[in-house]
């Protein structure tokens, strides 16, 4: 790792806890591991956000992970990266078969669903009208909003018998869905008995709480 320890320098930008879900993944990702790590935060939705972000990365998105002299942007690049560094966290499924499919729901969300995502931002807190009086899905965001039930309930039943979360144990792959598990909650939305109660272990986790607490914090955003 050159002069890179696992410890060293170890920082996390984000935006707004309440509206950044990109945020939320590697800061849970890292959280699992039990490593200390600073948090710097950038507001969103300001004049001069752009050009604090460019500051940290070049991509001019968040969030961004500086450990030591490497940077890593992206939230699935930051996730993997912490899973290799700090393998005793288990982030990724040991047996090969449940890995693979982790894989693949993890990148299926990172890519996917932009309908679920542009009807359904994330705020935790309902800080936004929409979130306050609910929303009426289009026929594509219910049809991701079905997808998402039917990964959660294949993972679980396939994988996830020996815990709360989709391959048992916490992992990646529930920290790329916790965002989507905040969206449904904030929103309303009906769920299945099995996406309910994986809905409600994400919101149990100590992490997850911490974050919450702290977007209950944050002063609303200018709408979109």
């Amino acid at each position: 790792m050159s002069d890179l320890t696992p410890n060293s320098d170890l920082v996390l930008v984000i935006g707004n806890k309440n509206y950044s879900s990109w945020s939320l993944r590697p800061w849970l990702a890292l959280k699992a591991t039990g490593r200390p790590f600073q948090e710097k935060l950038i507001v969103l939705r300001r004049p001069e956000t752009k050009a604090e972000i460019l500051l940290q990365s070049a991509a001019g998105k968040l969030p961004v992970l500086k450990h030591g002299d490497l940077t890593v942007w992206e939230s699935l690049a930051i996730c993997d990266y912490i899973a290799e560094t700090w393998p005793d966290a288990k982030l990724l499924p040991a047996d090969a078969r449940a890995r693979a499919v982790a894989r693949s729901v993890m990148s299926e969300m990172h890519a996917g669903f932009m309908p679920l995502r542009r009807e359904l931002p994330m705020d935790i807190a309902k800080l936004s009208p929409a979130a306050q009086q609910g929303v009426t899905p289009s026929e594509e965001a219910r049809l991701d909003i079905a997808r998402v039930q039917q990964i959660w309930q294949d993972c679980r039943g396939r994988f996830g018998k020996h815990g709360d979360f989709l391959f048992g144990a916490f992992s990646l792959a529930d920290a790329m869905y916790a965002p989507v598990a905040t969206r449904l909650r904030s929103y309303g939305v009906a769920l299945d008995p099995v996406s309910e109660a994986y809905v409600n272990a994400i919101y149990a986790l100590p992490a997850m709480q911490e974050w919450c607490a702290a977007s209950a914090r944050e002063a609303p955003l200018p709408e979109n």
